[in-house]
């Protein structure tokens, strides 16, 4: 058996990264909101600008039941992260708006983020990236087959 083990040392290193984010994002913890919401909130951030986000959206990118997403967006509601808002087209149909708090917050989280992101690559050279890069997408090609 190999003493280095590919699945173990990106476990390990997986394992670390999330350890130095959450360390980074603690902050943000005591707030009314999980991490879940965070994401919803990116998703919608990122996807308001192309289209309207509804529940539906919410359930199918998250791969989440009916019932869990709309006690997740109902919470979000009430926490004032989002509003849910009629459309012209169909009245029951409600369309899923960020508010400023939620806006904000997205903007802070990955402002952090983003720091996160250059210490990390601070520590390797240009090519060495680009090694990392083409290894990791040759892993996940091999993965996504299995």
């Amino acid at each position: 058996m190999p003493t280095q083990l590919i699945g173990f040392e990106i476990k390990t290193v997986s394992n670390l990264l999330m350890r130095n984010v959450d360390a980074k994002l603690s902050k943000f913890h005591n707030r009314d909101y999980t991490k879940m919401h965070g994401w919803i909130i990116g998703y919608i951030h990122d996807e308001s600008k192309n289209h309207d986000v509804f529940q539906k959206d919410i359930e199918k990118e998250f791969k989440i039941r009916r019932s869990t997403a709309t006690g997740i967006l109902q919470l979000m509601e009430k926490n004032g992260y989002l509003n849910r808002l009629p459309v012209a087209h169909d009245a029951r149909l409600k369309k899923l708006v960020l508010t400023q708090k939620a806006i904000d917050l997205n903007e802070e989280i990955h402002s952090n983020i983003n720091e996160f992101e250059r210490e990390l690559s601070e520590c390797l050279t240009k090519e060495e990236q680009e090694m990392f890069f083409k290894i990791t997408a040759k892993l996940r090609k091999k993965l996504e087959g299995n």
